[in-house]
């Protein structure tokens, strides 16, 4: 069969080849970027025919693709945007692999033996419809051989656990935008259902669950599953909650095919980059053999007992921290007090990442010191979020302006100015991320357990001395075990708990508004007209989210439920943090097991388990 294509639009895809240095190498690896462009350049025809809007309309399409990555998709424009950048960069990718191996190796047919993708998330998954494609239309391999090959040469990494980021294109865009890449889905969705009905024959709801076309949804995750020969997630608790939550199904009819790698990060860019302060102080003590060896940093475990060591360390610290508010103030004008703790939550604005239960908290503090003239915290602190959210996640966007309406209120109180402080650090990027994280005393990892797939933020904060305090999820219990429960705080259900609780619809947050009247009062803080520069309503939207709930349930991610865990934790790591000596050797020992989280582990376990690559 041949496959003829009509009234289709070409696109050029023009390579931009980034050399990516790694440390003390001679051998860069290559990143290739793609720049999408109209391959007729100044169309003379249509200029000479006056056809103006045609020739610069037919432009501008082919270079929007390229222009911005991830636009707004609330809408079905940015939809079609966004189908048309994830289809553009797939395939200008997978035509010149086909073409690179073609010309070393010869046949295409050895591309399993030469070649390994991994599919991370679910962004460039069309890669594997998109190769299936080029190796029967142009390359004129049989649909069984194509789709064997397909399964040799991909994996797929699996970055979250929520439903909704499991991305799914709705049909009749697919099939009409991408109609032959849209026959070759169908057909793995047919064939695939055969397998389905061989497994669960008498359950009809499980086959419309798994299969990888229905209810006009093409399931990008299901096709991913279903082809790939490695399924992996990316931290251990990660990899139990796809094989018994997310995937539970897809493990047992394929039980070999799911693995755990726990994420990692560089040591090179996270320390030494970083923290050059703290990697000289290290260097001095163990030589500098850890920026190649990440086990080298438990040599680190004798030094936390040295009363030089802990002070030296210590003092590192108090120079990032000022180095921090003098770009702080620089920026924003905002004053920071390098002599209080620095308790800092950075990562994507989201609401299981649970920001807010974090303004409640600081809310909570607010109350005690405006309503109790004995209420009192050992230390002055400062709270730092710092994130990003989505254009169109409008909820999100409601919690920055949340904290910094909270940042005044408490900037205009006697009694809270000097003893606590509130700042959302603008624009954050890497280049803040590594004047911040050296900075940190407390690393806020508090997401909703089961529900963050591993975290890297956590690493970079624990290999920087910071102290965790979170929940039990993704890597936090990773972390755990490698720090000991003496030397990081945990509060709160764990994901366990929270199943049980998601699965019986057993948890009633209004019951604990009712009876609790700490958690009644900072929740009644959002609506009750105290909060400076805002309309009694702004946050109408989040009371009601946490307590009566909007699309499902309320308080979705259970900020109420572990909100007095949340301040007894809180209440310990003040406490611990009085006592400069023991707290000081507690950032040490993160620093020493922070080695474990090192991306070279990471790489190492992904070769030994999927690659199967030789090490040069």
């Amino acid at each position: 069969m041949t496959c003829e294509h009509r009234d289709y639009q070409t696109v050029l895809a023009v390579p931009h080849d980034m050399p990516v240095i790694g440390f003390d190498s001679h051998t860069p690896a290559t990143l290739r970027l793609w720049r999408a462009e109209c391959p007729s350049g100044f169309d003379l025809h249509s200029f000479n025919k006056g056809d103006f809007v045609c020739m610069l309309r037919q432009k501008e399409l082919a270079e929007s693709i390229s222009k911005v990555l991830y636009p707004q998709d609330n809408h079905m424009t940015g939809r079609m945007l966004r189908l048309r950048q994830f289809y553009f960069l797939a395939s200008a990718t997978m035509q010149c692999i086909v073409r690179e191996h073609k010309k070393r190796f010869g046949d295409v047919r050895t591309l399993p033996e030469k070649v390994v993708l991994q599919i991370n998330d679910l962004h460039p998954a069309l890669a594997i419809p998109e190769l299936i494609r080029i190796l029967i239309d142009e390359e004129g391999l049989g649909w069984d051989d194509a789709y064997a090959m397909a399964g040799r040469v991909f994996n797929y990494t699996n970055h979250t656990v929520m439903q909704e980021a499991l991305a799914a294109w709705p049909e009749h865009i697919f099939r009409s935008m991408l109609p032959r890449v849209y026959a070759i889905v169908a057909e793995i969705s047919e064939r695939f259902n055969g397998r389905l009905w061989q497994a669960f024959s008498q359950d009809r709801e499980k086959i419309d669950q798994l299969t990888i076309i229905a209810h006009d949804e093409v399931r990008m995750a299901n096709l991913c599953v279903a082809v790939c020969h490695r399924v992996n997630g990316v931290s251990q608790l990660h990899g139990r909650i796809l094989k018994t939550r997310t995937f539970r199904d897809f493990y047992v009819m394929f039980p070999g095919k799911f693995t755990a790698i726990t994420n990692g990060i560089t040591q090179r860019r996270w320390l030494a980059a970083a923290n050059p302060d703290l990697c000289k102080l290290i260097n001095d003590h163990i030589g500098d053999k850890f920026l190649r060896d990440y086990s080298e940093l438990e040599r680190l475990k004798p030094l936390a007992d040295k009363p030089r060591f802990l002070a030296d360390f210590a003092e590192v610290k108090r120079r990032n921290k000022l180095r921090l508010a003098e770009q702080v103030a620089k920026q924003q004008g905002i004053v920071l007090d390098p002599d209080s703790v620095f308790d800092v939550q950075a990562k994507r604005l989201h609401e299981y990442k649970r920001q807010l239960l974090k303004v409640l908290h600081i809310l909570f503090l607010y109350n005690g010191f405006t309503g109790d003239a004995g209420f009192a915290l050992p230390r002055p602190v400062t709270f730092l979020f710092a994130a990003k959210a989505s254009p169109a996640y409008w909820r999100a966007k409601s919690i920055i302006r949340l904290i910094n309406a909270v940042a005044a209120l408490v900037a205009s109180h006697p009694r809270t100015r000097d003893a606590i402080r509130v700042a959302f650090l603008e624009n954050y990027n890497v280049s803040l991320a590594e004047r911040l994280i050296p900075a940190a005393d407390i690393s806020e990892q508090i997401s909703t357990a089961g529900y963050e797939a591993s975290g890297t933020g956590n690493m970079k904060f624990m290999l920087n001395g910071a102290v965790t305090l979170g929940t039990m999820d993704g890597a936090n219990v990773e972390i755990f075990e490698r720090v000991g429960q003496d030397n990081i705080f945990i509060f709160g259900a764990g994901a366990g708990e929270i199943n049980r609780m998601e699965t019986a619809n057993s948890y009633r947050p209004k019951d604990l508004f009712d009876q609790n009247e700490d958690i009644r009062d900072a929740v009644s803080r959002l609506v009750d007209g105290t909060l400076p520069g805002v309309a009694a309503d702004q946050f109408q939207d989040l009371y009601h989210s946490l307590l009566f709930g909007d699309y499902d349930r309320a308080d979705r991610y259970f900020l109420l439920y572990d909100f007095d865990a949340y301040r007894a934790a809180f209440e310990n790591v003040l406490a611990a943090y009085t006592d400069e000596p023991a707290w000081t050797k507690k950032g040490v020992l993160n620093t020493a097991g922070a080695g474990f989280f090192s991306a070279d582990r990471t790489i190492e376990e992904y070769n030994r388990q999927i690659w199967g690559l030789r090490p040069v």
